[in-house]
């Protein structure tokens, strides 16, 4: 089997832990980067990525010229949570016949909240004869792939509760803006209301368990509260004052005939004193997992999208989710 040739698009954090993965592990080769920020154009892409050696592979900011030169098997792209901001990329991409997973949080169940553009993108990918995937830890994984694959043991399934719950200090400094660490509570709530602050996602994990298990919702809600730090608390980025935000409560439900059964409960704040993630399943068998320490999000978000590249390369054309592509597991290379 040939080495899978890959295109990274978009080298911020997670973009860069792809990198540092694929450049690792046996069967993949990088062909080629592109990013827009000046201050990484032109320079190795090793160097750009914090990678222990160079890679021999120039970091460019013209997609259209690289995409050309590069031919990849794959493009990896990690740009935005937006799906409208990163529409006419998929479109560039996808031009050029060539497959994309990305880390796009609304690309990750589309067909609920931007019904519009995931016809698009999957008329796009037919007619290019690719597959599309939106993947990551949660929207992708933590929150709906996994609550999804328990309920495969169960005669009756009447509610799910899911948990995730992160000390978000070992998590990236945009990871940590995202949540609005170290604002008051009327900037946080400013941001709130303008989007800049929230865990993008919980609604697409809502419509993709509710569509596994075949259930009509009636209304998805989506509340977001400040966590206040009570004592100063630091990260290796920033500090929180007392009475200042900590971080974020997120609370996703979806409704059925008036009853919350799907209840999708987020906390990522500075200092949580435990991390972790739970599947709570009322039905018949009664399910309850739990794990201690929590999957980490940046290295399980780099792993999934690596993980998930012969899924995608080897898929039907179109538009895809995880709930309809083969379970990812570790894949080792040759």
């Amino acid at each position: 089997m040939p080495n899978i040739r890959v295109m990274h698009f978009g080298l911020g954090p997670i973009g860069a832990a792809i990198v540092k993965q694929v450049a690792q592990r046996p069967g993949f080769k990088i062909v080629g980067a592109i990013d827009i920020d000046p201050a990484k154009e032109g320079r190795d892409l090793g160097d750009v990525v914090g990678f222990k050696k160079r890679l021999g592979v120039i970091v460019s900011g013209d997609a259209k010229k690289s995409l050309k030169a590069a031919k990849p098997d794959i493009v990896v792209l990690c740009t935005s949570s937006s799906l409208k901001k990163v529409m006419p990329l998929v479109e560039q991409i996808l031009k050029t016949k060539t497959p994309i997973v990305s880390t796009t949080e609304e690309l990750a169940y589309p067909g609920y909240t931007h019904i519009r553009q995931a016809r698009q993108i999957h008329d796009w990918a037919k007619k290019a004869k690719v597959a599309v995937l939106g993947t990551g830890v949660n929207p992708g994984f933590a929150m709906d792939a996994l609550p999804i694959a328990l309920t495969a043991v169960c005669e009756r399934v009447d509610r799910v509760v899911v948990n995730r719950v992160q000390d978000a200090r070992i998590r990236r400094l945009p990871f940590q803006q995202k949540i609005g660490a170290g604002l008051t509570t009327e900037q946080f709530q400013k941001k709130v209301d303008d989007g800049s602050v929230r865990h993008v996602g919980l609604t697409e994990s809502i419509a993709m368990i509710a569509d596994a298990l075949g259930w009509t919702l009636d209304r998805i809600t989506d509340d977001i509260q400040p966590k206040l730090a009570s004592v100063t608390i630091s990260s290796e980025f920033l500090a929180v004052d007392p009475g200042y935000v900590s971080g974020i409560i997120q609370d996703g439900v979806g409704y059925r005939k008036g009853e919350p059964v799907l209840r999708l409960h987020m906390e990522a704040y500075l200092g949580a004193p435990e991390s972790y993630d739970s599947v709570d399943i009322e039905g018949s068998p009664r399910l309850s997992m739990k794990i201690a320490g929590g999957i980490h999000g940046d290295v399980a978000t780099a792993s999934i999208v690596v993980n998930s590249i012969p899924h995608v390369i080897g898929a039907e054309p179109g538009l895809h989710t995880m709930r309809d592509l083969p379970l990812p597991s570790f894949f080792a290379g040759h």
